[in-house]
């Protein structure tokens, strides 16, 4: 298939109005997700990563075009698409150009398609999406626009890593599919059914199940459908609070078999689940920070536990988010928008940020007690051309929660994720 890949971030910064400009004002970033019901706790973690990370990553270093600090501004969208339009229109009308999201994919819909229309109709006052976790596939392919930046390997991308390992397993011959009724889950479901008829047509699937998100209180009635059905594997893309009750609910009816997820590892999910989990939840995810990839990892999370002790580095493409937005901003001279379209972006924009050597944070840093087994599947990608050239991203088969660490690497095909796929 023909793709034609649009410029990235740092392309967009680098074709600003003026090389020069330094601002008086910090570089603001609305953050818009949940900080208050059922998903609060996924929210609030995600605000303080990014917090965090502009303080420690950005203004301790000493800002952008020398000296101007990063902000990062909290809008709670209380899982609502409404109400994250609202949020939207709240940011730019404090001139924010800038604007971080990743929980729901629906809301990553909403927001792009709403950013999109207001920078046709406002080009003075233009507004960058910096997708940091909403992974529909169709966020860069047929509904991808120039506007919008995944940080985030897309739900196509992770099912093909977990299905390789499903498909290896002989003992798992029947799989339950469940997850959250919105674009993700169904996204989720659709890559499950496809990969895994694909790759071993003898695996069936005995069930196919969407559920309300975020409104279920009792997981009990579902888990028992699971265990009825016979199922040897469960797949559920469930995040947040429909993954601890889903988890548990599915555990404590008596299911023996393996759990594969997407989102079993953040905000102290691990650590609820504790040794009942063990060798039953699984999950897929970039990179390891149990161990880490580097000393420094290690500090950076000991610093971050130390200030926020009620959170974890769960989200760690956060960091990715910040530094890459920075490096664009001063390689381009100025944080202004909108962009002159008849120039050209040089090769020598590229840039490769190298802060967690491309081993990313996927596991709950307060989860000591377990270390993930992971293989490693490397795709040979352009991801954010013009503000990062990856030439791996880490994507990790999840094997187990217990014993030691065996990183190996495998061939992968070409995949797109923070840009657009389509031709």
């Amino acid at each position: 298939m023909k793709r034609t890949i649009k410029l990235g971030l740092g392309a967009a910064l680098a074709l600003s109005v003026s090389a020069t400009a330094v601002l008086a004002e910090n570089v603001k970033i609305a953050f818009i997700d949940p900080l208050s019901g059922p998903f609060a706790t996924t929210g609030t973690n995600g605000l303080a990563e990014f917090q965090f990370a502009a303080e420690e990553l950005v203004n301790k270093k000493g800002g952008v075009l020398g000296g101007t600090n990063f902000e990062v501004i909290g809008l709670d969208n209380k899982m609502d698409g409404k109400e994250s339009l609202i949020n939207l229109q709240v940011a730019i009308d404090q001139g924010v150009h800038y604007i971080v999201q990743g929980n729901s994919s629906g809301i990553a819909h909403a927001l792009t398609e709403a950013v999109n229309k207001h920078n046709r109709r406002n080009p003075d006052s233009q507004v960058l999406f910096l997708n940091y976790s909403a992974v529909d596939p169709a966020l860069t392919n047929e509904k991808c626009n120039f506007w919008h930046f995944r940080f985030d390997a897309n739900a196509d991308i992770k099912m093909d890593a977990l299905t390789d390992v499903i498909v290896k397993n002989d003992a798992i011959n029947k799989v339950y599919l469940i997850g959250q009724d919105y674009s993700f889950g169904k996204a989720v479901a659709a890559a499950a059914e496809r990969d895994l008829g694909a790759k071993k047509n003898t695996v069936e699937i005995v069930g196919n199940e969407l559920h309300p998100i975020g409104k279920v209180k009792d997981f009990t009635p579902y888990a028992r459908k699971i265990v009825a059905s016979g199922a040897d594997a469960v797949i559920t893309g469930n995040w947040g609070s429909d993954m601890v009750g889903l988890g548990k609910a599915i555990i404590e009816a008596g299911f023996k078999g393996p759990i594969y997820t997407y989102y079993a590892a953040s905000n102290g999910i691990t650590r609820t689940f504790g040794e009942a989990g063990a060798g039953t939840i699984n999950l897929v995810g970039e990179g390891s920070i149990n161990p880490s990839a580097s000393p420094e990892v290690d500090e950076y999370i000991a610093a971050f536990e130390a200030k926020y002790p009620d959170h974890d580095i769960a989200q760690p493409r956060i960091v990715n988010v910040i530094r890459m937005l920075a490096m664009a901003i001063d390689e381009a001279g100025t944080a202004k928008l909108p962009f002159p379209s008849s120039q050209t972006v040089p090769p020598s924009s590229f840039v490769h940020p190298t802060f967690l050597t491309d081993q990313l944070l996927p596991v709950s840093s307060v989860s000591k007690l377990y270390i993930v087994d992971f293989s490693i599947k490397c795709i040979d990608i352009n991801w954010l051309p013009s503000l990062a050239r990856f030439r791996k991203l880490s994507i990790f088969r999840a094997i187990g929660i217990r014993g030691k660490s065996n990183f190996r690497k495998s061939s992968y095909r070409p995949r797109y994720s923070g840009l657009c796929n389509n031709a």
